[in-house]
């Protein structure tokens, strides 16, 4: 079992992967969505999250934008909240 820093140090590392990803599109969408729900999120989210940042950013995008269909294996709760999620512009 994860001591209560581990899991603030995973967060951290997860956030920090969710802003900086290459594909600005991303950066934002993954960005805001991790400032918004990674906080609450334990060691089970986590790791779903931390499989989802594994993806490519095209297929993140396909995904959220329903260009493509979500395979099975990707399917999990984190996606379908990334997937409900709205980017919010100021």
């Amino acid at each position: 079992m994860s001591s209560e820093a581990d899991i603030e140090t995973r967060r951290k590392r997860l956030l920090y992967r969710s802003i900086y990803r290459g594909n600005k599109e991303n950066d934002i969408l993954l960005g805001q969505f991790a400032r918004a729900h990674i906080a609450s999120f334990g060691s089970a989210e986590l790791d779903q999250y931390e499989r989802l940042l594994d993806v490519g950013d095209n297929d993140i995008f396909d995904w959220v934008s329903a260009k493509a269909d979500v395979p099975p294996e990707a399917d999990t709760p984190v996606l379908r909240m990334l997937m409900a999620f709205r980017v919010k512009f100021q």
